[in-house]
């Protein structure tokens, strides 16, 4: 943040509270996109295994995690893509808790500079 004035810090409270707000919903559709991925990639996992008629039953879940690996890295991405959004919501939270702590300090100043 460069500009300490008190408009300056206004304007950067602003910005990280609309950025936040988009964060929510961003946060949504990632939970949304995550679910259906573990979904698919469980149905798949499960069909695949009972469908797998040859084999013991560590031979039919090792074919099953091989023919659900995509489903699997889907799911993987799409919790990797939730997790950067949590951490991105958290730094803005950060953000704004610093921006405020200089807004008290200025505030302070202020006073003893009258």
């Amino acid at each position: 943040m460069a500009n300490t004035s008190p408009s300056g810090i206004i304007e950067e409270l602003q910005r990280i509270q609309a950025e936040a707000a988009k964060g929510v919903g961003a946060l949504y559709d990632a939970e949304v996109k995550l679910a259906d991925a573990e979904a698919k990639y469980e149905r798949t996992l499960a069909l695949t295994f009972m469908e797998t008629t040859d084999g013991t039953v560590k031979d039919k879940e090792a074919i099953a995690k091989l023919k659900s690996a995509d489903d699997k890295l889907a799911a993987d991405l799409a919790r990797a893509e939730y997790n950067r959004i949590k951490l991105k919501l958290k730094q803005l939270e950060l953000a704004q808790m610093s921006t405020q702590t200089i807004a008290r300090m200025i505030e302070t100043e202020l006073k003893v500079l009258r």
